[in-house]
């Protein structure tokens, strides 16, 4: 085999007037034809011969495999060489580099051709002329590698960020966030909503956001449900913004959260998931999270926080952020699944379950139970809500001990109790009762059905007819569900549930009313 280096790469005029090759070389530089294994193809067809085109590494990435000397091809691609022509035997052979314009001389890909025939002037001409096609269509190649690249590392630390405001380090979310968007965070609070469209039309939709939003929210796509995009907005324009970008989508649905201090991100994230909800009843596709009663509005605030500080007391031995760490996790893993709160969190799933796991231990929780996750989903809330208890409030003295069923025992709880799981009287199937022992079994359709003799189904059936009538999403489980569960405790269709030892340190013990 000999071989010798061209001079360099020339780019001749066409010739002998036959120009039509000319036409389809530049019918693929047309965004329709801008494809590396089209022009290869074009130019095996054209020129007659086997055409291989692969990467500075060895790598194949277009056309077929061809026998090539691995010096000649470290000449071509180290740059000691631009070009070369080979014979071997009756095979002759053309290797071209494919460089970067002002990178150097190192090629970052070769183009060889081979065929039988010896390569004339109008070949060469047709081989100088792809190479250059060649030379754009990669360059344009790698700048979209670059740029989806650069797009995936953005949406990495969007994401980033949100995990941080969902486990209340507001701190390091403020630190991460400024570098690339300045003042994003700046206001102590903002409000979350969620968009729901298709998992297919998730990035336009996550793109559409971020553009809408003009670089005044957090735009994430959401790591637990594939269909949803994330929008932390500390602007009222943002959700006006987001309302107008909805109204122009069909199929598409927004629901928002009431502005939420940053550290309760969490909270308004599931505030926003329970107004989506209800956006797909409306004729806008829009949805607030509705500011109806609380059960924690109609109890004594003083009681209520001295109450959550004593069910969450065994946890104030940790090192702050550990706690901090446990009680986000904690919170989200009784809004969600654990599944969920692991892609929201970043986390894997056993690291929720640990850490659910060693609350529930310390705390004396059994969080398979629906009672003891709707009390301590309710310790969890009035915490966040109201910030650190302090014990003594100015007072002198230890304050007075109060007990989660006096909390319940008043008239204001028990007419709301009653106003809600009243509606489902009326209907003739028994839902209140099929609900009841719904809620008793742990939410588990099976063992309901055998307390009450029926199929399984049908009790999936009943408590699903029950959603509507309650306006509660209850088989999602979360909030909606644990207020029912209280309403339950407070009606005595349920047993206050008792949490650790019942000795005079805990805040209840397991009573019955």
């Amino acid at each position: 085999m000999a071989g010798r280096p061209d001079e360099g790469q020339a780019f001749p005029q066409p010739y002998g007037g036959d120009n039509a090759w000319t036409q389809e070389l530049l019918g693929h530089l047309r965004p329709a034809g801008r494809d590396l294994r089209r022009l290869v193809a074009w130019l095996a067809r054209t020129v007659r011969a086997s055409v291989c085109l692969q990467d500075a590494g060895g790598g194949l990435l277009a056309g077929e495999r061809l026998p090539l000397d691995d010096a000649v091809v470290a000449d071509v691609t180290s740059g000691r060489v631009s070009a070369a022509a080979l014979q071997d035997g009756e095979r002759h052979l053309r290797l071209l580099g494919i460089r970067h314009p002002g990178s150097g001389p190192a090629a970052r890909a070769v183009l060889a051709v081979a065929r039988p025939a010896p390569f004339d002037r109008r070949t060469a001409d047709i081989l100088g002329h792809t190479a250059g096609v060649l030379e754009l269509l990669l360059r344009e190649r790698e700048l979209a590698e670059s740029g989806r690249r650069l797009r995936r590392a953005t949406a990495d630390l969007r994401l980033a960020i949100l995990q941080l405001l969902m486990v209340e380090d507001t701190v390091s979310a403020r630190r991460v966030a400024a570098g690339l968007w300045p003042g994003l965070l700046e206001e102590d609070t903002a409000r979350v909503y969620v968009l729901e469209g298709t998992a297919v039309e998730r990035d336009r939709l996550a793109d559409a956001c971020v553009a809408a939003t003009d670089g005044r929210a957090l735009v994430v796509r959401c790591p637990a449900v594939d269909e949803h995009v994330i929008v932390v907005g500390p602007s009222a324009e943002v959700g006006q913004r987001l309302r107008s970008l909805v109204a122009d989508r069909p199929g598409t649905f927004l629901g928002g959260s009431p502005r939420q201090r940053l550290a309760l991100t969490a909270t308004a994230y599931g505030q926003a998931v329970t107004a989506l909800a209800v956006a797909r009843f409306h004729p806008d596709r829009a949805a607030v999270y509705a500011a109806r009663t609380r059960p924690a509005q109609l109890m004594d605030t003083a009681a209520l926080r001295a109450w959550a500080a004593a069910v969450l007391r065994p946890l104030d031995a940790l090192p702050h952020h550990v706690r901090a760490e446990l009680l986000a996790t904690t919170r989200l893993g009784l809004e969600f699944t654990a599944v969920n709160a692991a892609k929201v969190l970043g986390v894997s799933r056993n690291t929720v379950r640990a850490r659910m796991d060693r609350v529930a231990a310390l705390l004396g929780a059994d969080l398979s139970r629906a009672t003891a996750r709707a009390i301590v989903h309710a310790a969890l809330n009035t915490e966040a809500a109201h910030g650190t208890y302090d014990p003594r409030g100015g007072a002198p003295g230890p304050p007075a001990r109060t007990r989660l069923a006096e909390l319940l025992d008043t008239s204001a709880l028990r007419s709301w109790a009653e106003g809600l799981l009243g509606r489902l009287d009326t209907d003739g199937r028994d839902l209140r009762g099929t609900l009841r022992a719904w809620t008793a079994a742990d939410a588990h359709a099976e063992r309901a059905a055998q307390a009450l003799g029926v199929h399984a189904q049908t009790v999936r059936e009943r408590v699903r007819a029950a959603e509507p009538v309650l306006e509660r999403r209850l088989t999602a489980g979360g909030t909606d569900l644990y207020e029912v569960v209280l309403a339950q405790l407070v009606t005595g269709e349920l047993p206050v549930p008792g949490l650790g030892a019942p000795d005079q340190d805990q805040p209840d013990a397991s009573v019955h009313r």
